[in-house]
């Protein structure tokens, strides 16, 4: 990789800055974990990009209306500049194959575990992929990662715990670590790089 590559910290939404409500359609419900700005602020010092990667196929599914999923992301992105930490890009993907609305019906490969969001913020931004990671509650997300050449943190918020105990002596590819929270794998991740 050249030298102008930056390292990036690709994270999932719900269950891992968030809690997960479920099909979240209201902006005025949203609240990012206790722990989140802390975890992203600490990103952004030690020079990471920060991505959000999060699949919301509840727009498929006519459960989330595009424009309040913009406004629960400004949402996100104001509480954490409140405490000085920002997000580099949110990608979204609104698909899924059993959706109602289209053209979002259909088995996009912008959904994760497939690539499309990734190659996104590889088209967008010089990222040093082998020195990056992916964060989150789902095996989908560390699939995500593995996929995409980046090291995987599995957080236990979220669906994590549960996704620990269904996972157990499952043949799909385990993360590399597992953690507590965000900020426990943001405190891992910059003291596993220095």
């Amino acid at each position: 990789m050249s030298n102008n590559t930056k390292k990036a910290i690709f994270l999932d939404r719900d269950g891992t800055i968030n809690p997960d409500t479920g099909y979240m359609n209201d902006s005025d419900s949203f609240n990012l974990y206790p722990f989140s700005a802390e975890a992203i602020r600490l990103l952004n010092r030690h020079d990471y990009l920060v991505f959000i990667v999060t699949n919301q196929s509840g727009v498929a599914r006519g459960l989330i209306e595009l424009p309040n999923l913009a406004k629960i992301h400004a949402k996100l992105e104001y509480l954490l500049s409140e405490q000085n930490a920002h997000i580099d890009k949110i990608y979204t993907a609104p698909y899924h194959k059993n959706g109602i609305v289209e053209p979002y019906n259909t088995d996009h490969q912008d959904r994760k575990p497939q690539l499309g969001m990734f190659r996104k913020a590889l088209q967008e931004y010089p990222i040093d992929t082998k020195n990056s990671f992916m964060v989150g509650d789902r095996y989908s997300d560390i699939l995500f990662g593995v996929n995409a050449g980046m090291k995987t943190i599995l957080v236990k918020t979220g669906d994590g715990n549960a996704e620990i105990k269904m996972q157990l002596g499952s043949p799909k590819k385990s993360p590399d670590f597992i953690v507590r929270d965000l900020l426990s794998a943001a405190k891992f991740i910059v003291g596993f790089q220095e």
